[in-house]
């Protein structure tokens, strides 16, 4: 899982947009999405025209309450939202903590936290980021990348880059789990996705 930006300029903030629970939140879910550009925040997958997906309160305990703000809102899939464990835990690291990518270590397909960081262990145990298919689905994209590239006899970093450069471009819905790619093939794939119009 990759860190989700939360930006202190964001129209939700000074739109004071907020989430109305039975409401029309179209507005709000179309900023959130725009602000992930257009990727789901757990599962990295694109979401696409036709895939069902929600306004994820990544606290639940906070829905309808006060505390219940723009930092606690995140655009996901549906059925990986619904796959979310239901009991809350806590302490629990954030989302969007500026130091995400440091203590939710990628590796091999697999996330894992320092043995005494309490706080990333519950995330990846709360969002279920080890369930073994999900690992296995990592593995099996990066192996089909990795042959992609071989088979076209890529090798430099420019011509790497340059390979998913074009799947951004013609095929955006073909580029997910953006952390492992960025980890397994060391480019800032992030910054290399347009932003959505």
């Amino acid at each position: 899982m990759k860190r989700v930006q939360k930006l202190p300029t964001s129209l939700i903030i000074s739109g004071n947009l907020i989430y109305k629970s039975g409401g029309n939140n179209s507005k709000l879910g179309i900023l959130l999405l725009k602000e992930q550009k257009g990727f789901c925040a757990y599962t990295e997958h694109f979401i696409g025209f036709d895939d069902a997906n929600d306004i994820e309160h990544f606290n639940p305990n906070l829905k309808d309450q006060l505390g219940d703000t723009y930092y606690n809102w995140y655009k996901v899939k549906h059925l990986p939202n619904q796959r979310k464990t239901t009991k809350w835990i806590e302490p629990i690291l954030l989302p969007y903590s500026e130091d995400f990518e440091t203590r939710v270590i990628y590796n091999e397909g697999e996330y894992f936290a320092q043995p005494n960081d309490e706080e990333a262990n519950n995330l990846i145990i709360l969002l279920d980021l080890n369930n073994q298919k999900r690992v296995e689905d990592r593995k099996n994209y990066i192996k089909r990348r990795r042959e992609s590239i071989n088979d076209r006899k890529l090798q430099t970093e420019i011509e790497i880059k340059q390979y998913f450069q074009d799947k951004i471009d013609n095929e955006i819905n073909s580029i997910c789990y953006l952390r492992a790619i960025q980890e397994e093939f060391k480019i800032d794939i992030w910054n290399m996705i347009p932003e959505l119009q």
